[in-house]
Formats: C-alpha cells, sequence, structure tokens
C-alpha cells in the first residue's frame, strides 16, 4: 500500500471522526449525570487517533512488507505473536509474585522477570509496525478477493492499530433491556475502580450499569486489543473494518438511531468478520485453521455405547435467560429479575463461565450481537433478520452492500420478504 493511500486516508479519517460508533451519545440529562461521574476518566480518542496515524504514516513512508516474500511476511506476524504471548506470561509472574504475601523482597526477586519484559517490550515496539502493515495487507487481498473493494483498494484502507484498549461503562434501564449509554473509560482502571463507579452509577440514576471489556473499537485507524490469538486477530481486524466500511453509509451513519440499527449494525460486522477473517487465515495461514468436528460413527455403531451427558451450551442457556428476563421485566417484576439474574450468574460461574456481573446493562451490551439463532439477543427478531438476508445474499458483497444503504429495521424486514433464497 503506498504512501499516497494513507495521505487519502486522512481525509476519510476527517469525515469517520464525525460519523464513526464511540461513547459519544446524543445529550441529555441522564447522561450529563452519568459523565458528571466519568468524565475524569474517559478515554481519549482524538490523542489515541492522532498518534495512531502518526504511526501509520510511518509505517507507510517504510513499506518495508514489499520487499518480503509472502512466507518471510507470515514468519514475521507469528515471530510477533510470540513475542506478545511471551510478554502476557512474563508480566503474569510479575503480578503473582508483587501479590503473594510470602514474598517480601519483591524487587529482588522479581528483578530478571522485570529484565526481560523490558527486553520483550523492545522487541515489540520493533516487531508491531511491520507486522501490522502486514497483517492490513492480507486482510485488505482477502476483501478484494470478495468483491469488496474499488480498484482493488479497500475504502477505506485496512488500518488497524493494536493497543491496550479502553473499557466501557454501558447503562440500560431497570425495567427494560436498552443501551441508553456506552461510555469509554481509560484501558488501565482496577476491577475495585470500575466496582466503584458502577455502584456510583446504579445508586445515583437506578440505573443498571456494567464496565466491560472490548476486544475493539471502530476508530479509524481501529484500535484492536493485543492477542496472541490469530484466528481472533483476525475476525476482529475483519470486524472493525466492517465497521469503517458501514460508517461511510446509511447504516453506520445512523448506528445510534436506534437499538434496531445498533444491532443491525454490530451483527452484520460479526458475520463479516467472521467470513472474512476464516478466510484470512484459510489464504495465509492455514495451518491455524480451526480444527473441523470429529465425524461421528453411523448410527448402529452407538446403539450399545452409553450416553454421555450433552456438552454444557453457554449460548442455550444465556437465551433461555435473556427471554425469561424480558418475560419478567414486561411483567414489571424488575426486583425477581435481578434476583433470577444473579442465580443465572453463579450457575454459569459453577459450569466454568465466570462472569462477574450478569445484569440489564450486561444484555444491553451483549444483545446486539446477534449473529447466532441463541444467545444474549433472546427472542429479537432484529438478528434474525441480518441472519435471513445473508442466507438468501448469493455473496458476502451482496450482503454487505444491501445492508449497508438502510437506515430503518422496516427496510430490512422488506428486503427479507422480498428476497428469495438463492437469489
Amino acid at each position: 500500500m503506498s504512501i499516497k493511500i494513507y495521505y487519502r486516508a486522512l481525509g476519510i479519517l476527517l469525515i469517520m471522526l464525525g460519523l464513526l460508533s464511540s461513547s459519544t451519545l446524543p445529550p441529555g440529562d441522564k447522561i450529563e449525570r452519568i459523565r458528571s461521574l466519568t468524565r475524569e476518566i474517559e478515554f481519549n480518542y482524538i490523542s489515541w487517533t492522532l498518534n495512531a496515524v502518526g504511526v501509520k504514516l510511518n509505517q507507510a513512508s517504510l513499506a518495508t512488507q514489499n520487499y518480503l516474500t509472502e512466507e518471510q511476511q507470515k514468519e514475521i506476524v507469528l515471530e510477533y505473536l510470540d513475542v506478545v504471548s511471551q510478554i502476557q506470561m512474563a508480566e503474569s509472574h510479575l503480578y503473582q509474585a508483587y501479590a503473594d504475601p510470602k514474598i517480601e523482597d519483591k524487587e529482588h526477586l522479581t528483578f530478571p522477570i522485570r529484565q526481560q519484559l523490558n527486553e520483550l517490550y523492545l522487541q515489540r515496539s520493533q516487531l508491531a509496525p511491520l507486522a501490522e502493515s502486514i497483517f492490513q495487507q492480507q486482510v485488505a487481498i482477502v476483501i478484494a478477493g470478495e468483491q469488496m473493494a474499488l480498484a482493488e483498494q479497500t475504502v477505506p484502507p485496512v488500518l488497524f492499530h493494536s493497543t491496550p484498549v479502553p473499557s466501557a461503562l454501558i447503562v440500560s434501564p431497570r425495567n427494560t433491556i436498552i443501551q441508553e449509554a456506552n461510555i469509554s473509560l481509560i484501558a488501565d482502571l482496577t476491577l475495585d475502580e470500575k466496582i466503584d463507579l458502577e455502584n456510583q452509577v446504579a445508586a445515583a440514576l437506578n440505573v443498571s450499569s456494567l464496565v466491560v471489556g472490548i476486544g475493539g473499537i471502530g476508530v479509524y485507524p481501529t484500535m484492536i486489543m493485543q492477542t496472541t490469538d490469530l484466528n481472533w486477530l483476525a475476525e476482529v481486524v475483519a470486524h472493525e473494518w466492517i465497521h469503517n466500511y458501514l460508517s461511510l453509509r446509511p447504516l453506520g451513519v445512523n448506528y445510534m438511531t436506534s437499538p434496531e440499527l445498533r444491532t443491525m449494525n454490530e451483527t452484520v460486522a460479526t458475520i463479516a468478520g467472521k467470513e472474512i477473517g476464516q478466510a484470512v487465515i484459510s489464504c495465509f495461514y492455514p495451518e491455524f485453521l480451526p480444527l473441523p468436528p470429529p465425524n461421528l460413527p453411523p448410527l448402529e455403531e452407538t446403539l450399545d455405547i452409553p450416553e454421555e451427558p450433552a456438552p454444557f451450551d453457554f449460548r442455550a442457556e444465556m437465551h433461555t435467560t435473556r427471554i425469561t428476563v424480558d418475560q419478567m421485566l414486561a411483567e414489571g417484576k424488575i426486583e425477581a429479575a435481578e434476583e433470577y439474574m444473579e442465580l443465572r450468574r453463579i450457575f454459569l460461574w459453577d459450569n466454568g463461565y465466570q462472569i462477574r456481573k450478569l445484569n440489564q446493562a450486561y444484555f444491553a451490551f451483549h444483545g446486539a450481537y446477534a449473529d447466532t439463532p441463541v444467545g444474549a439477543a433472546g427472542k429479537d427478531p432484529v438478528g434474525a433478520a441480518v441472519r435471513s438476508l445473508r442466507e438468501k445474499s448469493t455473496s458476502l458483497a451482496e450482503f454487505i452492500n444491501r445492508m449497508s444503504w438502510m437506515w430503518s429495521y422496516n427496510q430490512l424486514e422488506r428486503a427479507v420478504g422480498e428476497t428469495k433464497p438463492g437469489y
């Protein structure tokens, strides 16, 4: 990708800064009251974006990836992920050492770990720019192959920067599940600070509140959490680029207009992110493709085998929970619904899913990602309509193009009703 394209991207950036979904919501008394509690700890997107643009321009000026073979590019990306893995392991050891009350001279004991971390941080800083440039190019190649580029160039260009990401304060009314606020907070808040903020907001406004972690944010360049999972990285980079793409069209522009449009945006991005992400891995890192499910023996060969209990299905349990909570809230049973959610949280915890808090705000956030029939969205018909349109579309490009020019849920309903399978 040439430096001219990056400068052209800066022009797009000026437009997108005003269009992309972020923590800024329409002004209102409730939002202002919430922000009176968060203003000092809110994430600064402007400074982050300007810094990320500088990083990307520096990468573009070197364009080192263009002088490497495909195998060399692959080795650099994998080396970068390995360094991130070593950093995470060393940071975990450092945290454990400082948390252990039996260790008195922590500084002396942890000196080798801290020395190792300094060397690893240096390696990461040297590898990250080139690894990001390579991966951007690989994702762009796949998107172009899906017929979603203009003259083989994605618009906007695929740009992402791996970094510690902010967390988000989600606020929902207690009597219904609707996301009323999504405010981005600085990345290094402690758990105690998050819990304290949740309690302050809930007490001050009689709402449900939750601080959630985020894997990526569709600013431009997109912000992606550092990870060692190549499949996850491919999916999230593609997911956030879809948000960038939609933000230049009616669906993305109207992200905050209604809960239905937010669900449409997130479900489209999730479906497309998974398809593009898997294609990236298949094309450039095929050995990292998830293993297919095992072939089951014929039915007659299993008749004498004792039946094993079905594995725990988190999505199905969450689906049941959401439906029950919606019904209880519709009947005005707010306290009973909250007690039920806590019982379900304990049940999920006992089955290996360590959810810190399960409340209306949890479902208001996670329910918008409705790419599967069962999950936190419950019976919300919006996700089902988006999935239906994808099934009836002949290609991912056709699906994205039709969805991107919608600005109401009614348009989606009509599109699903008018489109025949395989059309």
